[in-house]
């Protein structure tokens, strides 16, 4: 397969049109007639994610953050992504974006991060089409939980969770939204449900929402609420074009532990 014939695949899967006017999505590198056998998926595309696909043997990149996504005056290689982009051509790794236009599609996102909780009859938190397009998702949970129980999940199935809320609260309905998500918190409370997943929530807008009468808040890393959808991605690389396809578990939050003071 050429990377044309691969780039032509997923914009008819993840359109362009469907990005937010300043998010920067589409081929970033690559000669459209070169041959692609391997396919490497990750969130950022740094230095350590490309060494590993250079490692792999794999000559197409896909990533959900844009390496590119503000203006840059140079590529030198003495600069930072300048030199990712002087190791990718020389490497013949080609370099594909789906940003704002995966969050959006269905299945997107915020799909993989329900899907990791479980939920069912998931539907968009904010849709922008009749196709069930639309950014974050509302689902419920197979049965009741304590908000204590559904911390303990996500923390095993998505990722380490910051918590607002009662332990012992309820939780059946859940909203989730990958990426950073406090712009949605207004949505979540008028949709009414138990819990709101997301990341980067910042400190007054969620006292805010919950001086409110918000739902309880979850908020795990950006990294981690978005990492899911790649197998989503892979997944259907496989299934529609046959090639090998490798998910970076590479964690590129610049978190690198926690402090509590007690150990």
């Amino acid at each position: 397969m050429l990377v044309a014939e691969l780039v032509e695949l997923l914009e008819q899967r993840y359109p362009l049109s469907w990005a937010e006017s300043w998010d920067r999505v589409g081929l970033t590198l690559g000669e459209p007639s070169a041959e692609v056998t391997k396919v490497f998926l990750a969130v950022d595309c740094d230095p350590r994610t490309v060494q590993e696909a250079v490692a792999a043997g794999a000559d197409f990149m896909f990533t959900h953050h844009p390496l590119l996504l503000r203006g840059v005056s140079s590529v030198a290689p003495t600069t930072y992504k300048g030199a990712v982009v002087h190791r990718m051509i020389k490497a013949g790794v080609a370099l594909y974006t789906a940003h704002t236009n995966g969050d959006v599609a269905s299945p997107g996102v915020s799909d993989a991060l329900a899907a990791r909780l479980g939920l069912l009859d998931v539907r968009p938190l904010i849709p922008v089409g009749d196709d069930g397009r639309g950014h974050g998702r509302i689902g419920r949970l197979p049965s009741a939980m304590a908000l204590a129980d559904l911390a303990a999940l996500v923390s095993a199935s998505v990722g380490g969770v910051r918590v607002a809320g009662p332990r012992t609260a309820t939780v059946e309905t859940v909203a989730v939204a990958g990426g950073a998500g406090d712009a949605w918190l207004a949505d979540a409370a008028r949709a009414g449900v138990d819990a709101y997943l997301t990341s980067d929530l910042r400190h007054h807008p969620a006292h805010e929402h919950l001086a409110a009468g918000g739902p309880v808040l979850l908020d795990v890393s950006h990294w981690a609420s978005e990492r899911p959808w790649l197998d989503d991605v892979a997944a259907f690389l496989r299934r529609e074009t046959g090639l090998q396809t490798i998910v970076s578990d590479v964690d590129t939050s610049p978190w690198t532990f926690l402090e509590d003071g007690n150990s």
